[in-house]
């Protein structure tokens, strides 16, 4: 049995340990570094009344803490299921260099975890999305940014 294949089983055993320990849906993550587990995420939605605790998530924050750094470039991630498009995006901003993933995100689909919404939404120009969106004190919001563009200590990530 390959690494790889050991670092999967155990996403995929955390999806199942800890959705029928009723933490929430069966997702499971392991972020690893260097052939070493650095952390382990799973599914909190149900058990901390919170929509983004996602098992990616979960172990992004997790591997973040343990590395001190946001920069996760040198690490991979292992997912029992293909991303959702918010940890797609948290995957990206952390800068994973690889993830391998268990079941597809039509197989998700298939037992109740759609995004196709979500993939279609963001598609969308903001006008036309299902949630209005309006945007409202730009002129102020953009302060912080001109602030931000014209510091020379900033950490770029």
């Amino acid at each position: 049995m390959s690494d790889k294949q050991a670092f999967m089983r155990k996403a995929i055993r955390l999806s199942l340990e800890k959705m029928e320990e009723g933490f929430g849906g069966p997702f499971g993550a392991v972020v690893v570094r260097n052939n070493a587990v650095v952390a382990y995420g799973y599914n909190q939605v149900l058990s901390s009344n919170d929509p983004t605790a996602h098992a990616e998530v979960d172990a992004i924050r997790k591997a973040s803490q343990v590395l001190s750094r946001f920069d996760l470039s040198d690490c991979e991630l292992y997912t029992s299921c293909e991303p959702c498009p918010m940890c797609l995006g948290a995957i990206y901003w952390a800068r994973i260099r690889k993830v391998y993933y268990g079941n597809t995100r039509q197989d998700a689909a298939a037992i109740g975890f759609d995004d196709a919404l979500i993939y279609e939404e963001i598609e969308k120009p903001v006008g036309d999305r299902t949630i209005p969106m309006e945007q409202l004190l730009p002129q102020e919001a953009n302060i912080a940014f001109s602030t931000w563009a014209q510091r020379t200590d900033k950490t770029k990530y």
